[in-house]
């Protein structure tokens, strides 16, 4: 019998776009929102309760402020886990904050990632799609593949024990439940969430 993995889930800090749609109820334009300083207070403050967990991965979203918060939660943390840029778990795009940067801008700002296997334009680009702000809105039975496809990624890993930084809507569709802002939650990739 193989030994199960275990993936603990953790959404990003609150964003400028969460902060801002929160008192207006309309979208801000804020495009790839980064952490307003409450954010990086709610990564602070979650870091601790990761401490203890011998993490030997974190994936992380390539939107900024994912990669803000993993690297909040894992600066110091006593296992040192490897961390991996990965595209499959973005934000389902229906927002201005889920379309993202290039990778070369991205690779400017956090040198300490790896990112040169993502492509320039990673997010969803398709011309003729529906558009919010100018930008498409991924389609639905896209977004439904990917989480299937980062489910079976995650089954595929060879770690034990993996952190996942992400998104609240990915996360609800991949678990079934929504998390606040950096909270966590630990994926049993046997199980069928609710949402699906």
């Amino acid at each position: 019998m193989t030994e199960s993995t275990r993936i603990v889930c953790i959404r990003h800090g609150e964003s400028t776009f969460n902060a801002a749609h929160r008192a207006t109820g309309i979208d801000p334009d804020h495009r790839d929102a980064r952490l307003t300083p409450r954010g990086e207070a709610q990564a602070r403050h979650a870091a601790a309760a990761l401490r203890d967990i011998p993490f030997e991965l974190v994936v992380v979203s390539p939107l900024t402020r994912a990669i803000q918060t993993a690297t909040l939660l894992f600066d110091g943390h006593p296992a040192e886990p490897r961390i991996l840029v990965e595209v499959l778990h973005r934000e389902c795009q229906e927002s201005s904050c889920d379309v993202g940067r290039a990778a070369s801008e991205l690779a400017a700002e956090f040198p300490h990632l790896e990112v040169s296997h993502l492509p320039e334009v990673w997010w969803h680009a398709e011309d003729g799609a529906e558009t919010i702000f100018g930008l498409p809105i991924e389609p639905r039975p896209l977004f439904d593949r990917r989480v299937a496809a980062f489910r079976e990624w995650l089954r595929a890993r060879p770690e034990r024990t993996i952190a996942v930084v992400g998104h609240g809507t990915f996360f609800y569709h991949l678990t079934g439940t929504f998390l606040e802002n950096c909270a966590t939650l630990e994926l049993d990739l046997d199980a069928k969430p609710a949402a699906a």
